[in-house]
């Protein structure tokens, strides 16, 4: 599938001299890809106001919503620390196909990447690493959907994508694990509306909260 990124610029959350916090498009890569057909990019597009800025964690392309950067490279570090030892909380809300039949739950199914397949990933006992991810019935989002609140608790690649997956309920528009009607959305229907850690100069808490678009 061709790449062709959306205009529409990162909305800057918050900014002071350690953090930068900014609002995700959807259909934006985080980072450059392979080739100039692929270097458009959220940080790529955030140098041009704030040259300084550096990575702390990605959002998969598709997936819209709150991103922190650090821009300085203690900030970088400590963000970076946070996330490696899951300190930072994080919510996401997604549109699913079906409705579960309980109300709340918890998938824990250790993922790895599917290399034939790549870069779609898949659940392995054996060589997996461990992801577990909390899931909340929000409630019906049409006649066959089911709005629901996530928070990952580790941070593996298309973790929420792949639980849900697990679950039986795809979440709509995802290209790599949803079939039939439940692929056929315009995008993919995962938002990080919010993102908690602690500010690297004092530690004191800070939420950033952006509302979902869908």
């Amino acid at each position: 599938m061709e790449y062709a990124p959306p205009e529409t610029a990162p909305e800057v959350l918050h900014v002071d001299a350690h953090l930068l916090v900014v609002g995700k498009p959807a259909g934006l890569l985080s980072v450059p890809g392979k080739g100039p057909a692929l270097r458009d990019c959220v940080i790529e597009r955030l140098r041009q106001s704030y040259p300084e800025v550096l990575l702390v964690h990605r959002l998969d392309r598709d997936t819209s919503g709150v991103m922190v950067f650090a821009l300085t490279p203690h900030a970088q570090r400590h963000l970076g620390l946070q996330f490696e030892h899951r300190q930072v909380e994080k919510g996401y809300v997604a549109l699913v196909s079906g409705r579960p039949t309980q109300g709340e739950g918890r998938v824990d199914l250790p993922l790895i990447v599917d290399w034939p397949n790549r870069p779609r990933q898949k659940i392995c006992h054996e060589t997996g690493r461990a992801a577990v991810t909390d899931w909340r019935m929000i409630g019906p989002a049409g006649p066959d959907a089911s709005r629901i609140a996530l928070t990952p608790r580790t941070g593996r690649s298309h973790q929420l994508r792949v639980h849900m997956l697990a679950l039986g309920h795809p979440i709509l528009g995802d290209s790599l694990y949803a079939e039939g009607v439940a692929r056929d959305h315009p995008r993919l229907m995962l938002h990080a509306e919010r993102l908690e850690l602690r500010h690297p100069d004092g530690g004191r808490v800070m939420r950033f909260d952006l509302a979902c678009p869908f």
